[in-house]
């Protein structure tokens, strides 16, 4: 169950719908030795957990756990024993054991490869970005072609979330004069978060995990960090640097302390966004290994049965619940940036 969980939230290099149905995403590779080589994920041929791309030019690409490499002569040997291992049995360790072994030998044979490819996570992400230029293009063609009038549609349906952000986030933490200046990042960040959560829990899809991936929530992130600093006013910076009303021999343990923590806010927000959406996914998908683990592969169908029933009402339960997770942790990590705007922005009198 464990490893099924894994590589179902992890990033990948395809789309798996259902069975040996895959969806290909472009994979684009480079080396110094053989320069860049851009092709379809569906290349690479084999089974189990290595599989092998030849490519036209004569390069050998070997994708191992989700990581490409170029096959050098210990590819070989290495295929054939880890699809020995494969075929024998998946164990935990049987993975383990060989995901180290040719992490191992990658890292000592055989050019460096920087894989720039559109893996899932990038490509939910792509998606979820051209749909807000999409959706937030017609609204403001709606709102300059219906001047005066309610809106309708899509319009309407989002004109409340819109106003939310601005009136009861925005401008309570930043200030009526500056909130114009954050809210377009503020609104952007929102709805992305909130639109890559729930493509997340839409079934059949490939179970996209966009905000559990490390490398996009770290540059949200990042992006709060940067707006912060570069907005940062003398007031902020004299009360990070030397906090008003604070005797002068507790500064040597005060100041370290409002240093470390200009770093950890942004760092908390991605580990909190990250942890959150994959725990829901993890939890949903331990409730189906339940049915399993029981059942024992049809061995037990009463045992199996018995405890299907009160993991698909748990799983139906935490459905409903990562539905109001998914809006719960985008409102969080908009209100936590402007919360931190608003600090680096307020002039001494606030």
């Amino acid at each position: 169950p464990s490893n099924f969980i894994i590589h179902h939230i992890a990033d990948a290099h395809e789309i798996h719908l259902w069975g040996d149905v895959h969806i290909p995403l472009p994979i684009i590779v480079y080396t110094a030795e053989h320069g860049l080589d851009v092709f379809m994920s569906s290349a690479f041929e084999g089974h189990g957990d290595v599989r092998v791309a030849e490519r036209p030019s004569g390069v050998t690409y070997e994708l191992s756990h989700g990581h490409i490499a170029v096959a050098g002569d210990h590819a070989g040997h290495d295929h054939g024993s880890h699809e020995g291992h494969d075929h024998a049995d998946h164990d935990g360790h049987d993975h383990g054991a060989h995901e180290g072994h040719d992490h191992g030998d990658h890292s000592h044979h055989g050019p460096v490869v920087y894989d720039l490819s559109i893996t899932k996570s990038i490509f939910g992400m792509l998606l979820m970005l051209g749909l807000m230029v999409v959706l937030f293009g017609r609204m403001a063609g709606s709102y300059k072609s219906r001047q005066g009038q309610a809106p309708t549609g899509m319009t309407n349906a989002l004109e409340p979330l819109v106003l939310f952000l601005r009136d009861e986030i925005a401008i309570p933490n930043i200030g009526k004069e500056k909130a114009d200046k954050f809210l377009p990042f503020l609104m952007t960040v929102f709805f992305f978060i909130f639109f890559a959560n729930l493509l997340g829990l839409v079934p059949f899809i490939g179970g996209f995990n966009v905000t559990g991936t490390l490398g996009i929530t770290m540059v949200l992130a990042a992006l709060v960090f940067l707006i912060t600093t570069l907005n940062g006013n003398k007031h902020y910076w004299g009360h990070l640097f030397w906090p008003p009303g604070v005797p002068l021999f507790v500064m040597p343990i005060i100041i370290p302390i409002e240093i470390v923590g200009m770093f950890l806010k942004p760092i908390v927000l991605m580990i909190r966004l990250t942890a959150n959406i994959s725990a829901g996914h993890i939890i949903i998908l331990s409730f189906v290994s339940l049915i399993l683990i029981f059942g024992k592969g049809g061995e037990a169908m009463a045992a199996g049965y018995g405890i299907g029933i009160f993991s698909t009402a748990f799983m139906i339960f935490m459905y409903c619940l990562e539905l109001l997770v998914a809006f719960l942790q985008a409102f969080v990590f908009t209100l936590l940036a402007a919360i931190y705007f608003g600090e680096a922005t307020h002039e001494a009198h606030h």
